[in-house]
């Protein structure tokens, strides 16, 4: 198993500007009751057991289930919810010790005590299922339940990260009666503990949620129910928002239409900006002839036009990325300009035909075809376009549903493939640890010793993130080296919504989930 831990860091403001005059999503007012509000996204689940999930499954795990520490608002490091207090408790950082909150109960009654969260924990590890967040517990040896209240998290080495790792919703506290040891829940159930259960579910159409009245930690819930609908694209989504079939949108919303609500003068819808950390990239499988050949990989680099991707086909909705490290995170380099520059179809052949390779390379792209936002599929058409008007490549594209797909890349089956990656919280350790080693989030080998057992290491040991900027800039040395990953931009985050909604300024917790709970109707102006 990879070690995937996770590091410190100040979360990069989010800066949200209301483009709307007269009303704002920022406005303050009393809690309106109208019926449940209506989320849309374009990110459905694809499983609803926190044990099999590292994915946007995890937008709903956060308003259902609960984690021994969250982001309580207006904070960038985790604090208590499920747990009472959370503490190290020598001086190397190897026992993590928590203490549970008096009188929890999951939704169906049953207590949460220290053997409950014992078991969810030590489950994920068992099951250890494929695309599943076993890789986030890389650092932890064992779970010690002592008494009823009482979690002491032993490390096999120091890990001043670990609470970030509790933090995430992959750690989500389950019912030992529902959620087998050794086995993924099949039922379609989910018995949690958080601001809502979940009341109906119907896969890839909506999630009904209702007021937990167990519940207790952190979130003040400032409505009583909400309907997350699930779409298959942006344009469905935005219509639903102009008929007032929904309320408001996030995740998911397509440039054309980002563009068109920027420029439309009304006063009934917002549209909110921020800076965003989720970034979009391409994956190389080594086993392939032809993508396992680093001069193929390198050649690629040196045509792909990035620039012309963020303004033509993103509307400038993105920007360029040159490193897997998104700008404003410690760590962020230009590695990929630097060293190849603009676009150059000449250099690009060079690197070819000094590696023998004369004849067009033959490559097939996969990218999956209802996530990521309704670009994906113009994003691969325009990566064949300018690949293929090299004169160097010949290239086919593929596509498939992402359950589907998240198989196929898992089997190895892609020579070539797209992925993106929102952050489980944003430090450059996330951008770079999920990916690397044996056993990684994308189910493609890549052992790099000196990354995973030097670079990252070192880098985990040191609690102020400021200073280890260096260790991260080595890292991606090694990683645009390799060109084993290829990023392409970093987005930005667009909340659209009714001019009647309040709360969204306060609804994005450090990694960008949606904190539903935060969200309300305003009732007088």
């Amino acid at each position: 198993m990879f070690n995937r831990n996770r590091g410190l860091r100040q979360l990069a403001a989010i800066a949200s500007i209301s483009l709307v005059a007269g009303c704002s999503l920022f406005s303050d007012g009393e809690t309106g009751d109208d019926g449940p509000i209506v989320v849309g996204t374009t990110s459905a689940p694809s499983t609803l057991d926190p044990a099999a999930s590292w994915d946007g499954s995890w937008e709903l795990f956060r308003n259902v289930y609960q984690t021994l520490l969250s982001y309580p608002n207006g904070t960038t490091t985790p604090q208590p919810d499920a747990a009472e207090s959370c503490a190290f408790t020598d001086g190397t950082n190897r026992a993590y010790r928590c203490k549970l909150r008096e009188g929890l109960t999951f939704s169906d009654g049953g207590a949460i005590d220290a053997q409950a969260v014992k078991h969810s924990i030590d489950r994920i590890t068992a099951i250890n299922a494929p695309g599943g967040p076993a890789g986030l517990l890389g650092s932890l040896d064992r779970v010690q339940a002592l008494g009823d209240r009482e979690v002491v998290f032993h490390l096999k080495t120091a890990d001043a990260t670990f609470p970030f790792v509790l933090a995430t919703p992959a750690m989500s506290l389950v019912d030992p009666e529902d959620y087998p040891a050794d086995s993924l829940r099949e039922d379609g159930g989910v018995t949690g503990s958080g601001p809502y259960t979940l009341d109906a579910y119907d896969e890839g159409s909506q999630a009904e949620l209702v007021r937990n009245d167990s519940y207790k930690g952190f979130a003040e819930r400032r409505n009583d129910a909400v309907t997350i609908r699930y779409f298959q694209d942006s344009a469905a989504m935005v219509k639903a928002l102009r008929e007032q079939r929904i309320d408001v949108t996030y995740r998911g919303l397509a440039a054309d239409d980002i563009v068109a609500l920027e420029g439309e003068d009304s006063d009934t819808l917002q549209l909110v900006e921020g800076a965003g950390t989720d970034i979009s990239y391409l994956v190389f499988n080594p086993k392939d002839e032809w993508a396992g050949n680093v001069a193929v990989r390198k050649a690629i680099a040196q045509v792909v036009d990035r620039p012309t991707i963020a303004h033509t086909i993103y509307k400038d909705t993105v920007d360029p990325l040159y490193s897997m490290v998104p700008k404003g995170l410690t760590g962020h380099t230009t590695g990929f300009f630097d060293n190849y520059g603009d676009p150059d179809q000449d250099k690009a052949r060079t690197i070819l035909t000094e590696a023998g390779i004369t004849e067009p390379v033959p490559l097939t792209l996969w990218y999956t075809t209802d996530r990521y936002g309704s670009e994906t599929a113009v994003l691969f058409k325009e990566l064949k376009r300018q690949l293929e008007a090299s004169g160097l490549f010949e290239i086919t594209l593929k596509g498939r549903p992402w359950k589907t797909y998240v198989e196929g890349y898992q089997k190895g089956e892609y020579p070539v493939f797209g992925r993106g990656w929102f952050p489980d919280f944003p430090d450059a350790d996330n951008y770079i640890a999920p990916f690397v080693g044996e056993e990684n989030a994308l189910g493609t080998p890549y052992p790099e010793p000196e990354i995973t057992n030097e670079l990252l290491p070192r880098s985990r040991e040191e609690s102020d993130r400021a200073q280890v900027e260096r260790e991260f800039e080595e890292a991606q040395e090694i990683l645009v080296d390799d060109a084993r990953l290829l990023p392409l931009w970093q987005g930005k985050q667009y909340v659209a919504a009714s001019e009647e909604i309040s709360g969204g300024e306060r609804a994005l917790d450090p990694s960008t989930i949606m904190m539903v709970w935060e969200l309300y109707r305003k009732t007088s102006w």
